[in-house]
């Protein structure tokens, strides 16, 4: 990652993706289970999330969402012994090197692990998906916090709301969208 591709100082998203070998998956989420812990001791650790192969596909690929505050922070994770000692351990558990794809910006939204960076959906797709996540928000979240937030100073109220709409957007919506809508995304 280089700083001059990268805003050093803004929230970063890598996303592995690891083959696990046929048979090894109960190692493998033991194995995961254990990084994961460590890598949440970690200066700047936002969150991990973990995609598993679907059931009834042939594919047997993993996916670890990992959100850090900084690219400084994520590099540190990445380049850490501790990590090296877990991606050792990994070895007799996945079938091939590792794949890392570090996204900084509202891309992670509509990005699949599989998918290469350049294949970005069109962006009246990226706009539909949007506002489809807004709504679900709006119609779902805000009643149920506005009796909540109505002591607030407006300006108090709106922070709080947007900073919810985001972080539901950012780390439930939009994953959940674009994997509903792959197909059509990604067509």
């Amino acid at each position: 990652m280089s700083s001059s591709v990268v805003n050093r100082n803004h929230h970063v998203t890598a996303v592995i993706t690891h083959r696990v070998r046929s048979g090894r998956e109960a190692g493998y989420e033991e194995w995961i289970k254990g990084i994961s812990a460590d890598a949440r001791q970690f200066d700047g650790h936002l969150g991990v999330n973990i995609l598993r192969p679907q059931p009834g596909h042939s594919s047997s690929d993993y996916v670890i969402v990992l959100q850090f505050d900084t690219c400084g922070h994520l590099d540190g994770w990445l380049n850490s012994d501790i990590r090296k000692g877990w991606i050792e351990r990994a070895q007799p558990l996945i079938q091939e090197k590792e794949t890392i794809q570090v996204l900084t910006g509202l891309e992670g939204w509509f990005q699949l692990p599989t998918q290469p960076l350049k294949a970005a959906p069109k962006r009246y797709k990226q706009a539909v998906l949007v506002w489809i996540g807004v709504m679900l928000v709006s119609l779902l979240v805000t009643p149920l916090i506005a009796p909540l937030l109505t002591p607030l100073p407006m300006l108090l109220r709106t922070a709080i709301s947007v900073a919810i709409t985001v972080a539901l957007l950012t780390y439930v919506i939009m994953p959940q969208l674009t994997r509903w809508f792959q197909r059509w995304l990604f067509a």
